[in-house]
């Protein structure tokens, strides 16, 4: 019983929403968030920029990147079926921030928006290590090779006596 009281509050809450203009059409001319996809999402000034959209079906758009300083720009049929693509180039006066850029659908003048994040420094490569790691380990003799292979003599006949001396012992002969 009170699902159903709950469900008929809602749509009759909906409904009047509608009525009054509170809740917008699905499409049409009112803002859309979202829809434009920027790429390359982080740029620094004097990149290029690709900006696509399947919001505007199988038409045009007019662009704006005039918050970043690039102006207008065309958005064309793109290769895949109902995208729409633009470019532009990022200003080299731009400043460090975040940008709207905007799309206007030219069928139905939908807005669509996406973000631009401009920096002065462009992502860090990956660094590669080099040279040897001090751990602290190994190398008490030096890097001498015949230094090397008298440490390694010494460990050699240390070995051997110690398994000499066990396997005496374990045969009861003593030591």
């Amino acid at each position: 019983m009170r699902r159903t009281a709950a469900r008929l509050l809602t749509g009759t809450t909906l409904a009047v929403a509608a009525a009054v203009g509170l809740v917008g059409p699905a499409h049409g001319a009112g803002p859309a968030t979202g829809g434009l996809e920027v790429s390359p999402s982080t740029v620094v000034p004097g990149d290029r920029v690709t900006v696509t959209t399947t919001a505007c079906g199988h038409g045009a758009a007019a662009g704006d990147a005039g918050a970043v300083g690039a102006g207008r720009l065309t958005l064309a049929p793109g290769a895949h079926e109902g995208e729409a693509v633009g470019r532009f180039q990022v200003p080299p006066s731009a400043h460090p921030g975040t940008y709207e850029i905007v799309a206007h659908c030219a069928k139905d003048g939908l807005k669509v928006t996406g973000d631009l994040v401009v920096t002065l420094t462009t992502a860090p490569q990956q660094v590669y290590p080099r040279g040897s790691v001090k751990t602290g380990v190994g190398g008490a003799l030096g890097p001498d090779p015949v230094r090397t292979a008298a440490g390694v003599a010494a460990l050699a006949v240390a070995a051997a006596g110690g398994t000499w001396l066990l396997h005496r012992r374990a045969r009861g002969d003593g030591i």
